[in-house]
């Protein structure tokens, strides 16, 4: 990991830890993919998530929610399934994750940031979840192993990854074969350069780092996925989307000898 690299990380990290502090102490997550109270904002916060939804869960977890858009709308999560959310903040998608996939299942979230993941791991006591398991870790290098998810999703949180194609090698890796990711992410019109990109946001607030519609779509497919689509919902900056991403890994192909074209009868010159 280069120097800027690394003083990304570290802002990105220092900036989610003031917001959990923030809502710890009673307040509302800020200035973090987006400005301003995020947590009412149009484009950013809880106010992308059905009031039904945010109703279920601990005021802290909504107060929390600092991504862009609402990924367990669309990652059509089903009973005893085990979904991993990157990046998981306050635990707002875990939470609600949880639920969907009832108590045969299970959620996890990754975080790098020891202040988010109090703050989750107190918002999932109030919600009385024991179907939920937040670990400590970056998501270019997620502790678990491979072939162990069946749902990858995650919100807002790959546009401030440092290396995104280790992103999606190890959301890859973690996956089951035949298994899924549903994720909101700001994605840039393929017409804007990388300066450009810079010049309507910052790293830490969600835009600056953000890939291209074609720059995403190749990402996913060197890593192996295929089926993939990316739906934009909203405008957050100009030439610059909240979109939805999903795409599935592959199930493993047989070995050639297994998918070999049986012989009809005996061997030539026999």
């Amino acid at each position: 990991m280069t120097d800027q690299q690394s003083e990304l990380r570290e802002t990105v990290r220092a900036r989610y830890a003031q917001a959990a502090t923030a809502v710890a102490d009673g307040g509302v997550a800020n200035d973090c993919c987006g400005s301003g109270a995020v947590a009412i904002d149009a484009n950013f916060g809880a106010s992308l998530y059905r009031t039904a939804d945010r109703d279920q869960l601990p005021i802290a977890a909504t107060a929390a929610s600092l991504g862009c858009g609402n990924p367990t709308a669309v990652a059509e999560l089903r009973e005893g399934e085990r979904v991993l959310d990157l990046g998981s903040g306050g635990g707002i998608d875990v939470l609600l994750s949880a639920r969907r996939v009832g108590p045969t299942g299970k959620a996890f979230g990754v975080d790098m940031t020891d202040e988010m993941l109090a703050l989750a791991q107190a918002n999932a006591a109030k919600a009385e979840a024991t179907n939920v398991e937040f670990l400590k870790g970056t998501i270019e290098s997620i502790p678990l192993p491979a072939n162990s998810i069946d749902v990858v999703i995650s919100n807002c949180v790959i546009n401030l990854s440092v290396d995104k194609p280790a992103v999606f090698a190890e959301m890859a890796r973690v996956l089951v074969p035949g298994g899924r990711i549903g994720i909101s992410d700001v994605v840039a019109e393929d017409t804007l350069s990388a300066e450009q990109r810079g010049e309507r946001g910052d790293y830490v607030g969600c835009i600056a780092g953000a890939l291209s519609f074609a720059e995403y779509r190749a990402g996913l497919t060197a890593a192996g996925f295929t089926d993939i689509e990316i739906t934009p919902t909203h405008s957050v900056a100009d030439g610059m989307h909240s979109a939805i991403v999903q795409a599935v890994k592959p199930v493993e192909q047989r070995s050639a000898e297994d998918t070999a074209t049986p012989r009809s009868g005996p061997a030539c010159c026999a």
